[in-house]
């Protein structure tokens, strides 16, 4: 493995969405990461959440399977899962006990609703975290209903990601007091805190608590996106002066007086009116050709099927082909600890013999805990 997390081993028990990526972006800067999975499991390989993984497959529900686990726990520096608060209780592999075989584990908790609170048993969705958190009511058009960013808030930007922070930062800490702990990631948490920067404009007094009437969020005419002549779009971002004046300049409306007031939000929508019509007289490629890397703040609006050829992206090596499938690459970048090139999710149990093989199994004991169906 290479990357800056090299030398860390993670034990993640497979789920789905946010754990996942979790395991992802750990396994995508240099960690170990053995998943942990279900005896018999399918395993996707054009899953990208599922990349550059270990796979030892396990029943987690007899008491040897639960024994493997443990064992793994005890050579890890951290552990991923993503069960209802209570499940790997039930199971013989809670925190109280993989902690007292571990002391320095990091033990990641990957819940919608946290692991305490009114809500914590129940089931839910990235769209239900996010409603409850305030997310959601800000995402959508004045004067129609809110609107989901699909699932990226939630379980990706609040629920994942928040957790491999999460796991990182309490991994650095283990490295110096020798005690590791317990992550409680809701979610619902990860939502209410990617919206900090809302929070303190609505506490300014700069932001309406309603939809679609904010510089941010479509309510502005020279924040959003516009339909071209092709029925492609365009992005604009032109909030600075000296980026909306070269707006005004190279649609030509720098002679236009209205324009003038820019952040007069009575003639926002007038304003968006006319930049409505404006950019449906052009082609999504003619206003490439005359906005593209200039300082308007402009992009085009790409499709997934478009995005991994645009020319900015290919210089970048933003999009990597892994297993004859296209996929994101690995980010951030790294100056001196390169990332490895991403790798074709293993077979479920792939991994199992060697990996026990490791933890000090002989062949004999291997063989019988597969005869009696613990592993797989």
């Amino acid at each position: 493995m290479s990357g800056p997390l090299a030398g860390l081993r993670i034990v993640e028990l497979a789920g789905i969405g946010p754990g996942p990526f979790c395991g992802m972006m750990l396994a995508d800067h240099g960690a170990e990461v053995i998943r942990v999975d279900r005896v018999g499991a399918g395993v996707n390989p054009r899953d990208p959440l599922l990349r550059s993984r270990r796979s030892i497959a396990v029943d987690m529900k007899s008491a040897d399977g639960v024994a493997v686990i443990r064992d793994l726990c005890r050579s890890a520096d951290g552990l991923i899962e993503g069960f209802r608060p209570g499940v790997t209780e039930r199971l013989g592999l809670g925190p109280d006990m993989l902690l007292a075989d571990n002391p320095k584990l990091v033990y990641g908790r990957m819940t919608g609703w946290g692991q305490t609170g009114p809500y914590a048993a129940a089931a839910g969705h990235d769209i239900n975290y996010i409603a409850l958190s305030g997310a959601l009511h800000t995402y959508g058009r004045a004067g129609e209903k809110p609107t989901p960013p699909i699932n990226m808030i939630g379980d990706f930007g609040g629920g994942g990601m928040m957790l491999a922070f999460g796991m990182v930062s309490a991994m650095l800490a283990a490295k110096t007091t020798g005690k590791g702990q317990v992550i409680d990631c809701a979610m619902t948490d990860g939502s209410a805190a990617l919206m900090a920067m809302i929070w303190g404009f609505r506490a300014m007094g700069i932001w309406a608590d309603e939809r679609g009437v904010n510089m941010l969020d479509t309510g502005a005419h020279f924040y959003d996106t516009y339909e071209c002549a092709d029925g492609k779009y365009v992005s604009i971002g032109s909030i600075e002066p000296q980026f909306y004046a070269l707006l005004r300049k190279l649609t030509g409306l720098d002679a236009d007086p209205d324009f003038d007031a820019q952040m007069d939000r009575n003639s926002w929508g007038p304003l968006k009116a006319k930049l409505t019509a404006l950019f449906k007289t052009k082609s999504r490629d003619e206003w490439c050709a005359i906005m593209e890397t200039t300082d308007v703040c402009f992009a085009p609006v790409l499709s997934m099927g478009e995005a991994p050829s645009h020319p900015h992206n290919v210089a970048r090596g933003t999009f990597v082909e892994v297993g004859g499938h296209v996929q994101p690459a690995p980010a951030p970048r790294y100056s001196a600890t390169a990332t490895a090139a991403p790798r074709v999710p293993p077979a479920t149990g792939a991994d199992t013999d060697t990996l026990l093989g490791g933890l000090g199994y002989d062949a004999g004991r291997i063989a019988a805990l597969k005869a009696a169906g613990a592993i797989g």
